[in-house]
């Protein structure tokens, strides 16, 4: 049996998350035992924090997918972090370094949607910058 890392076994979880150990096994050319237990370990020591779905917002009814930049005044950090977290329309969140403070995905039911969730986000208290990108097309 060939000697595999984390990494390999990663990789085949994120092309798909759904693959059993005994599919992962096989395309890695080693046991199913051994999937299973470094994905057991993984998971225990966090490295695997949990699984997802791939989920197209198109074929839901959403026509905007849009990744959005938010800045804010140092003192209104940890308010705002608050607000977002909260916010139900907010899919993934992430504190960043960079461009902005905070980057986040939404999804829009239409322009409208988007134009008027932007406008609450740049009325709200401590907020200084709101950049969204409207994502096009997935590539990998």
């Amino acid at each position: 049996m060939a000697r595999i890392s984390d990494i390999s076994i990663i990789k085949e979880l994120l092309k798909n998350s759904r693959n059993t150990n005994t599919g992962i096994a096989k395309k890695l050319k080693v046991s199913e035992a051994t999937v299973r237990k470094r994905i057991k370990n993984m998971e225990e020591n966090k490295t695997i924090r949990g699984y997802n779905v791939d989920v197209n917002p198109k074929r839901i009814g959403y026509e905007i997918d849009a990744l959005i930049g938010l800045d804010t005044e140092p003192e209104a950090y940890i308010h705002v972090e608050k607000m977002l977290r909260k916010n139900k329309d907010i899919i993934k969140l992430w504190r960043s370094t960079g461009d902005h403070m905070f980057l986040f995905e939404c999804w829009f039911k239409d322009r409208k949607d988007m134009e008027t969730f932007i406008f609450k986000l740049e009325k709200t208290k401590g907020v200084t910058k709101v950049c969204p990108a409207i994502l096009l097309e997935r590539i990998k």
